[in-house]
Order: C-alpha cells, then sequence, then structure tokens
C-alpha cells in the first residue's frame, strides 16, 4: 500500500511553478497527478508522487530553491484543523509535541524528534522517502520555521537552521526566509532553538480551545497497523546518526515493548534488521556524497566502531568500496557541472 500525504503538500505548487515559467499541469502528469486531485487539501495523494514532482520541478526550472519558494507564502492555517491545535499550545515546545505525535495527520512521510542538547534544542525534520526528496526536506524546513514564527513572534531566534545536503549556488531566498545562521552538508535536517524559547509561554493559547481541538483531531484519521514499518524506519532514520537505532530505543520512541513492537513488524513480515539495513543503505549513499564527512565519520554516523567494518560492509552491500563510490561521485559532479 502506497505511502499516501495530504494534498495540502502541494499548496501553491502550479503558483510556485508558473513564476519559474514551468507547465504545472504537464510536471503533475509526470507522476501521476491533476490538478482535481492537488485542489483539495484534505485529499490524500502518492507520498513518492509529490516528493518527485518537487524534484522534476527544481530540475525543470533549474530551481534548487523550488521548494523553499513554496514554503515562503505557507501560513499556519495550511495545516488544516491541526492549525487550531497548535496555535492553542501553551508553549512552543508543546506546540512541536502535538505536531510530532499528530503528524499523520499532516504528512506520513514526515520524521520529527525533539533532541535536548544543554542550551539548545535540536528539532530533527526528515521527509523519509524512496526517492530523493531534497525539495520536500527544505519545503518541511521552511513550514515548520514559519509555523515556530507564527507561534513567537518576535521572539523567534533560532540558532540554525541544518540541512544535510549541500549549499545551492544562489542563497538568497535562504537568507530572507530564515535570517540565521544556516548550516549545509550538517548531519541532520532541522532547527537548532534556544531551550528557553521552547519554554516561553504563548500569549494567544487558549486551554479551552486547545482541548476542544484535542477532541476534534483524536475522531480524524489514526495510525494504521500498516504504517508502523513506516514509523519504524522514520524513528531509525532519525536515531541512527545519533548512535541510537536499537530496537529499544526506537520502541520506546514509539511508546511501545520490545515484544509488541517485534510482533507488530512480524506481522507486516519484516524484522527491524530489515529497517535498518535498508535506512542504513539509503544513509550511506547521502553520507559518501558529503565531502565533508571523512570515512571515519560516516563510519559512526552508520553505526560502525571502526572504518574497517564499515568498509566491508559497504562493500558487501554495493560491490565497491565507499573510497571508491565517493570517488565516482565526485568525478559525475565534476562533469554535470562542466
Amino acid at each position: 500500500m502506497p505511502t499516501l500525504v495530504r494534498a495540502a503538500v502541494l499548496t501553491n505548487f502550479t503558483e510556485v511553478a508558473r513564476e519559474r515559467g514551468l507547465d504545472p499541469h504537464a510536471l503533475l502528469r509526470s507522476v501521476g497527478l491533476s490538478h482535481a486531485l492537488i485542489d483539495d487539501p484534505e485529499l490524500r495523494i502518492p507520498a513518492e508522487a509529490a516528493v518527485t514532482v518537487l524534484e522534476r520541478a527544481a530540475q525543470a526550472g533549474n530551481c534548487l530553491d523550488f521548494g523553499l519558494r513554496m514554503a515562503e507564502s505557507r501560513q499556519l492555517s495550511d495545516f488544516g484543523v491541526m492549525s487550531l491545535l497548535i496555535s492553542h499550545q501553551a508553549t512552543l515546545r508543546a506546540a512541536l509535541n502535538i505536531t510530532i505525535s499528530h503528524r499523520h495527520l499532516l504528512n506520513d512521510t514526515l520524521a520529527m524528534q525533539i533532541e535536548d542538547a544543554g542550551p539548545m534544542v535540536i528539532v530533527r525534520e526528515e521527509v523519509v522517502a524512496q526517492v530523493p526528496a531534497r525539495q520536500a526536506n527544505e519545503l518541511a524546513i521552511g513550514v515548520l520555521f514559519r509555523m515556530c514564527a507564527a507561534l513567537l513572534g518576535s521572539r523567534w531566534r533560532p540558532h540554525s537552521v541544518n540541512f544535510s545536503h549541500q549549499a545551492p549556488g544562489d542563497l538568497r531566498l535562504h537568507k530572507r526566509l530564515f535570517a540565521c545562521r544556516l548550516e549545509f552538508g550538517s548531519e541532520f535536517n532541522g532547527i537548532v532553538i534556544p531551550a528557553a524559547d521552547l519554554e516561553a509561554p504563548n500569549p494567544a493559547a487558549d486551554p479551552v480551545m486547545a482541548r476542544y481541538a484535542q477532541r476534534f483531531v483524536e475522531t480524524l484519521l489514526p495510525v494504521s497497523d500498516a504504517s508502523m514499518v513506516l514509523e519504524v524506519r522514520k524513528a531509525v532514520y532519525l536515531m541512527l546518526p545519533a548512535g541510537r537505532a536499537t530496537i529499544e530505543y526506537v520502541a520506546q520512541g514509539l511508546g511501545l515493548s520490545v515484544r509488541t513492537l517485534q510482533r507488530q513488524l512480524d506481522m507486516a513480515g519484516v524484522s527491524f534488521s530489515d529497517v535498518l539495513g535498508e535506512v542504513r543503505r539509503e544513509l550511506a549513499q547521502r553520507y559518501i556524497e558529503n565531502p565533508r564527512y571523512s570515512m571515519a565519520r560516516v563510519s559512526e554516523l552508520l553505526g560502525y566502531s571502526t572504518p574497517g567494518s564499515f568498509t566491508r560492509w559497504f562493500s558487501g552491500q554495493f560491490g565497491t568500496t565507499p573510497q571508491a563510490a565517493r570517488r565516482t561521485h565526485e568525478a559525475r559532479a565534476a562533469s554535470a557541472s562542466g
């Protein structure tokens, strides 16, 4: 069963495509979508199609900030019924926790996690897809940034916005939208926020409205049993670089016992090691293509204690050494830019 997302993820796709001189109808048709499918924000569309059409638009328009252009005009109201619940939370941390716990109502491919790191808090956010998702990740982080700004107003001063991909040649839009430190080639996608800001009171919060919205949201689409593999996959995506991608940590993060998680994965016909291996292969290719990471660092991020054990695993998976794979990628990148 394909992963589905709200059609709202493509809100203003048409407008941005036309601004770049593109034919939005042709782009949508190329992935099996149409305006009739995306005009209703509450309709569910295939996630892979939504992610792919953003990448194709960016390539066709020679516009590496296409997803961010879409995020620039997004409002909290674009979250649909979730917007009422989010806007009446007492603090930004509460709003983020609500977004995380109900993210299946927004985007089933979205993985989010709050990580406390002393005086700073890292809000990790990742679009977990089987296809390249640079534009979808920039769109998601841009939307999250604007949500936080809507809640905190002039008090919103994040430390940095981080992207795992490399910087585009033109950073004007990134600098205008985020107006804070930008980190490209980072170990994660997300936003680093002063911890104190997450606890600042939301002056617009109304606990009565929050309870009303919570009761209404709980009547909506529940998390299905079929989505458990995806939930585990998203958790591993976030936890593997931090060295916590064990079944114990993942089960804890999902609010399950290890035995319950194993049973649900067995019912889906997969094992935890299957999911871990799949995510490890995807992240290995991402990290190998990032010249900022030494092979020792890549092996650490993928959970290997030594570069040698990582090299043996990588060679077994891809039929070449990680060093050779990096050289091949660098040669292709140089050829494309030349």
